[in-house]
């Protein structure tokens, strides 16, 4: 019998290095979930726009619109090869993101999320960063749901890079018992990858709840935008009694190509949110009532 207290991760740091054909990013990707299936991982993350690699199979001097376009015209193949690949190795694949095309023709960052019993849900990113709107011309998802996933295990949500930075969005997933968030990140220098850790950090403090983090590394050196990528995995948990030293489960050497794994004890988590040191989960008032009781005081 399974044992639903206990779940194994592998967060990958995916190196973007060029590629010819789709078949050669189809293989990279192949390689890193059947390692993640030999040490027996349930659940394996990808990082957010590992997909930009293929930028590589088109011409550098194309606008960056035009490029991430391009991209978006093989999700079709993308989603087919995740969902061969979970139920091949009989694992849960948080497929990092790629760019859709949605209504009214315009690109959305989605996150794919495949189970090896044939599920296939989608979570689309819900903040876009200055970058995004303005040179990759991606649109703010529509209608903008945070989806929660319910696994065998329990429930998880998608917290996309720049989406662990809101409070509301891993608040509202944890009020509707997410045990874990996942999030795959995309970031080129220290500054942004650590605006995303240290969020992802307080996240799994303030909503007891563990949190995966995939990272982009490697670059593209043709291709602006995927020519830098500073990124190290890391597994979080909450700061209390019965977690890792520092909430930090494990962690990647930054900026190598290399997976990381670990196991999330989810007894321990549901004993820390009604017996904890503290109950920030429990404890929480909305921004909204919070708002209400404000005070200013001139001095």
């Amino acid at each position: 019998m399974k044992d639903t207290d206990r779940l194994r991760v592998a967060s990958l740091q995916y190196w973007l290095r060029p590629v010819k054909t789709f078949e050669e990013f189809a293989q990279q990707s192949t390689d890193w979930v059947r390692n993640a299936a030999d040490y027996k991982a349930e659940l394996v993350v990808f990082p957010e726009y590992f997909t930009l690699q293929l930028f590589s199979l088109d011409d550098p001097d194309k606008s960056l619109p035009e490029l991430v376009r391009a991209v978006a015209k093989y999700k079709d193949r993308y989603v087919e090869l995740f969902l061969g690949l979970a139920k091949k190795y009989k694992l849960t694949i948080v497929a990092g993101s790629i760019p859709a095309e949605g209504a009214k023709n315009l690109i959305y960052n989605e996150s794919h999320v495949f189970s090896a019993s044939g599920g296939h849900g989608v979570q689309q990113k819900l903040r876009m960063t200055r970058f995004e709107k303005e040179d990759f011309i991606v649109s703010t998802a529509s209608p903008g749901k945070l989806r929660i996933f319910e696994a065998e295990w329990g429930r998880f949500a998608v917290a996309i890079c720049y989406d662990v930075e809101f409070p509301e969005i891993v608040r509202a997933a944890a009020l509707e018992g997410a045990q874990l968030i996942v999030v795959p990140s995309c970031t080129d220098d220290r500054q942004g990858y650590y605006r995303v850790r240290h969020c992802a950090q307080a996240r799994a403090i303030e909503n007891q709840v563990f949190v995966v983090q995939s990272s982009t590394a490697g670059g593209l050196s043709r291709y602006p935008a995927a020519s830098l990528n500073y990124g190290q995995a890391a597994i979080l948990t909450p700061s209390d009694y019965g977690f890792s030293r520092d909430g930090l489960l494990l962690e990647g050497i930054a900026n190598t190509e290399t997976m990381i794994v670990g196991e999330l004890d989810l007894k321990v988590l549901k004993e820390s949110r009604s017996r904890g040191t503290v109950l920030p989960l429990h404890d929480a008032q909305t921004s909204e009532v919070m708002s209400r009781q404000v005070e200013i005081v001139q001095l």
